[in-house]
């Protein structure tokens, strides 16, 4: 029984007790949106590890770390760095998005160095690389795609982009239209092409029935995939990415009428007064279920610096409600990104998302920005750079013109705190839970 099924049956779930404990918030509630799907707890129940991970309505907003070979470059030592450097500074999910090498190998491999973290994949990439060899040119069986999906579903892989909301008629306006960039997503191009090559529907929702009852069988996560995302600004809200969000809206509430654990993944490029709109039309849609968006990349010129620009947006993005962020890495759009690429685009959306926290979580995300003011007040960096998402680079700053003086070296011994000392030191100062109660609510302090 998947856990939907089991939060719809009511008394104890131990995997939602976990979870409430973890996220700290009300069992009965959390009980409620994880049978309506509003929460998904992203495993796989043959998976012998697994951290509890939840992702959905009032929980804290988690991140997504993309690894993988590519056509170009395979690279395994390096991939499984990245899968490390991901676990050690705090991504909350991984994917492997692999199109070089031996596709099977790499994701088996990964998924073990993965510590137990939620892991996904896009099995279109399998399908078609492997396809194109087994059956030649554009042949591949509709039924290929599923075979390839079950294949990850059996190595252990706890959610899965399936491109499923582009049809063939979407696929068809897209290359005949006026974008300026018409498909982005490789997933997506891959199904277009097989479509119109074809002249035959979307093999997955040819085979959605039978996708679903996989996906049940394990407790899988489906993630919908955005296929026509926005690919440049200029593209943001356009008939082809709306019709897409309808019909994944559409196929995520059949899901989870069957008890499948399903999210939706959404943009891309978009422009900032434009992202808490697209957020909330898809929550309208859909009935209120987890949202995954990339980035969204706020302005189109930031080459060299996507990762800021994507965190930009992921930060508006997740204030008015997104609750998963994939990173992008200084590379995106440049090259395959190397091991100190992908720590900076996970640690840019790690604070992206915590941002966008304090306003969607109140009280209960702005305990730790509390914390490091009352440190910085007192001019503790011990505390401040234990605090930091990377101490070692924070300890390395702080020492980089010596660090021998009570005040940092930009202000020197002009440093507020010490000019005011004097005046300060009879002050007693507001308390943590006073600082807390300003955003309402107390987190238990």
């Amino acid at each position: 029984m998947g856990v939907i099924s089991e939060a719809r049956c009511g008394g104890h779930v131990d995997v939602i007790a976990e979870l409430a404990r973890v996220e700290g918030i009300d069992y009965e509630t959390l009980r409620r949106r994880v049978a309506s799907g509003r929460i998904i707890i992203v495993r796989n129940n043959r998976r012998p590890k697994i951290r509890i991970t939840g992702i959905g309505e009032g929980l804290r907003t988690k991140v997504n770390v993309n690894v993988g070979t590519s056509g170009a470059i395979a690279d395994m030592k390096m991939e499984i760095e990245k899968v490390r450097t991901a676990v050690r500074y705090g991504t909350d999910t991984i994917m492997d998005l692999s199109t070089g090498g031996d596709l099977d190998y790499i994701r088996r491999k990964l998924l073990e160095e993965s510590d137990g973290i939620p892991f996904g994949t896009v099995p279109a990439y399998q399908a078609w690389i492997e396809g194109i060899r087994k059956f030649g040119g554009v042949d591949i069986p509709s039924d290929w795609f599923v075979s390839i999906v079950e294949r990850h579903l059996r190595d252990g892989v706890d959610f899965m982009t399936i491109h499923a909301g582009i049809t063939r008629d979407l696929a068809l306006r897209a290359v005949r239209g006026s974008r300026i960039m018409p498909i982005v997503s490789r997933g997506g191009s891959i199904l277009a092409a097989w479509m119109i090559e074809n002249n035959r529907e979307n093999p997955y929702l040819e085979h959605w029935d039978y996708l679903i009852e996989l996906f049940g069988e394990y407790d899988a996560t489906i993630s919908l995939g955005d296929a026509l995302r926005p690919g440049a600004t200029a593209d943001a809200h356009d008939e082809l990415q709306i019709a897409e969000l309808v019909n994944n809206s559409k196929l995520a509430r059949d899901a989870v009428a069957k008890g499948v654990q399903v999210m939706i993944e959404g943009p891309g490029h978009m422009s900032l007064d434009k992202i808490a709109a697209d957020v909330r039309l898809m929550k309208s849609l859909s009935g209120g279920l987890p949202y995954y968006v990339l980035g969204p990349l706020v302005t189109d010129v930031a080459i060299g610096y996507d990762h800021i620009a994507a965190a930009i947006g992921a930060a508006i993005a997740a204030a008015a409600g997104a609750d998963l962020i994939c990173y992008l890495t200084p590379s995106e759009h440049l090259s395959l990104p190397n091991v100190e690429q992908v720590k900076e685009g996970l640690l840019a959306a790690k604070i992206a998302a915590h941002a966008g926290d304090i306003v969607k979580l109140g009280a209960k995300a702005a305990e730790e920005d509390i914390r490091v003011s009352l440190m910085r007040a007192k001019l503790d960096w011990e505390g401040q750079i234990k605090a930091s998402p990377d101490p070692e680079k924070a300890s390395k700053v702080r020492m980089q013109f010596g660090g021998n003086i009570r005040s940092c070296t930009m202000c020197g011994q002009y440093c507020v705190f010490l000019l005011l000392d004097k005046y300060l030191s009879a002050r007693s100062g507001p308390s943590a839970g006073d600082l807390i109660r300003r955003y309402g609510g107390s987190c238990g302090i």
